[in-house]
C-alpha cells in the first residue's frame, strides 16, 4: 500500500527471467495475455501507449523510458469524458529485478489523485497476479474484471 500522498507500489515475484517478463510489457500480443482486450503499443520513448483494459475505457499515454530487460516507464490516464485522471496524467514505472531464478516485478504508479488510488491498487494487484502466472508459463484464464460483452438485442 502507498503512504498518503506517496506513489502506489505493487510487487509480485514470478518464476521467469527479466528478459521473459520484459516481453510481456514490450509486445502487445504478449501484454494482452495478462491485461487488456485491445492494445496499441509502440514501446520506444515517445511511442503510444493505448489499452482497452476491461472493455469499458481506454488507458492512454506515452512511453517515456524503455530499457530492456530492466525497466519500462509510461504515462497513464483514462480517455473517458470527465475522468479525474486524463490521458498521460500519471506515470507508471515497471522495474524488473532479478531474484535467484526469477524476477521481482515492482510497479510504481505516481501522480494518482487520492480518490484514484484504491481502484488502481486493486487493478494493478489483480493484473500483476495474472502476469506472474502467465510469465511463469501458466494460463491465468479469462479476466474476471473484463466487462461482459453487451447482450444482443432481443425481439
Amino acid at each position: 500500500m502507498s503512504p498518503a500522498g506517496g506513489p502506489l507500489v505493487v510487487e509480485r515475484r514470478t518464476q521467469a527471467s527479466p528478459e521473459t517478463v520484459f516481453g510481456f510489457f514490450a509486445d502487445p500480443r504478449r501484454w494482452l495475455q495478462w491485461q487488456g482486450l485491445e492494445a496499441e503499443l509502440d514501446p520506444r520513448p515517445g511511442g503510444l501507449f493505448r489499452m482497452n483494459v476491461r472493455g469499458d475505457g481506454w488507458a492512454t499515454g506515452r512511453f517515456l523510458q524503455v530499457d530492456p530487460p530492466r525497466r519500462i516507464v509510461f504515462t497513464w490516464g483514462w480517455d473517458i469524458e470527465h475522468s479525474p485522471l486524463p490521458p498521460g496524467a500519471s506515470v507508471v514505472e515497471v522495474d524488473l529485478i532479478p531474484q535467484g531464478d526469477g524476477t521481482l516485478v515492482r510497479l510504481t504508479h505516481r501522480d494518482l489523485p487520492p480518490g484514484e488510488v484504491p481502484a488502481h491498487q486493486a487493478g494493478w494487484s489483480h493484473y500483476l497476479d495474472r502476469l506472474a502466472v502467465r510469465a511463469s508459463g501458466g494460463d491465468p484464464g479469462p479476466d474476471p474484471l473484463a466487462a461482459a460483452p453487451p447482450a444482443p438485442p432481443t425481439g
